[in-house]
């Protein structure tokens, strides 16, 4: 699996922010406290990164990603009913505007939930200025 190691380190910290934080607060408290549970854990997180799409070589839109985990992992926070398709749509359009080709999607909604989304480089068209 694709930065497997990655993916379960950033699981078993979701899964401990879940467990003691429960349910209900806004996306950016859940955002905050992954982020100083991975770097407690010595990961290197970085935290709303700019994700800049690009059309036919021009700059059409800039997208803010929640977390990057070793230059590798894109981590989109959901804090809703439940995960929906444009949640994972989201993600891997962010997948795809970048050389990321690993995402976790995280709901820390009423039951904790995570998808694994994968684009992998080689199917990737989007030019870069």
């Amino acid at each position: 699996m694709l930065h497997g190691e990655i993916t379960q380190r950033i699981i078993r910290a979701f899964y401990d922010v879940y467990n003691t934080l429960g349910y209900g607060f806004l996306e950016r408290v859940y955002e905050n406290a992954l982020k100083r549970e991975l770097e407690s854990s010595g990961m290197r997180v970085d935290q709303q990164v700019k994700i800049d799409v690009f059309y036919e070589g021009a700059q059409v839109g800039t997208y803010r990603a929640d977390l990057v985990v070793e230059h590798s992992v894109i981590v989109e926070i959901k804090s809703s009913e439940g995960l929906r398709p444009e949640h994972a749509a989201q993600l891997t359009n962010y997948l795809r505007a970048t050389r990321c080709e690993v995402g976790l999607l995280l709901n820390f909604g009423k039951r904790a939930e995570f998808e694994r989304r994968y684009f992998t480089n080689d199917r990737k068209r989007i030019s870069r200025a």
